[in-house]
């Protein structure tokens, strides 16, 4: 299928699906665009920082610093970044051509095409790439739901002619 064909379909189902969310009907995905999605929990970053945070009001030498207004601001930003990294729940999903997580600096997209081989492991799941860092999805770090993660990796990897290897 050429592109602006692809372009066209979408664009349509823009229109139709924004059409259907005025009359309060269901939005309707085509079947290329479907994707699963396995969320994890982030709590090893949230608790180094609350340990910082505490450390640093703890140990603080300046007393005069510890009654300043600003003192108690980054105290309360610091908390504040912490709640927003436990929130903010790293994910995988996986669609018909592409696995997209959330790294530091944003969603990032890696296409069949760009991977090397999934490895999958008990408890951890690494998608080699060929240039750049590999992903990795571990369940001790960031509880992600491995064993369903990797069934569905495996169906990807079948699909789009990625090696799929079980240490």
């Amino acid at each position: 299928m050429s592109r602006s064909w692809e372009r066209k379909v979408r664009n349509n189902m823009n229109q139709l699906n924004k059409q259907r969310k005025k009359q309060g009907i269901q939005a309707v995905v085509p079947n290329a665009e479907r994707s699963d999605i396995y969320k994890g929990r982030s709590f090893i970053g949230p608790i180094l920082l609350l340990f910082i945070v505490m450390a640093y009001a703890l140990l603080d030498s300046n007393p005069k610093a510890s009654q300043s207004n600003l003192y108690w601001i980054t105290i309360g930003c610091y908390i504040l970044l912490a709640v927003i990294m436990l929130l903010r729940r790293p994910y995988l999903k996986i669609g018909q051509d592409y696995v997209q997580t959330r790294k530091f600096s944003g969603d990032r997209r890696l296409k069949a095409e760009e991977m090397k081989a999934i490895n999958v492991q008990d408890g951890y799941i690494v998608i080699s790439r060929h240039r750049g860092g590999n992903w990795v999805f571990a369940r001790i770090t960031n509880l992600y739901p491995t064993a369903a993660m990797a069934e569905r990796l495996k169906t990807f990897a079948q699909q789009n002619q990625v090696p799929y290897n079980v240490k």
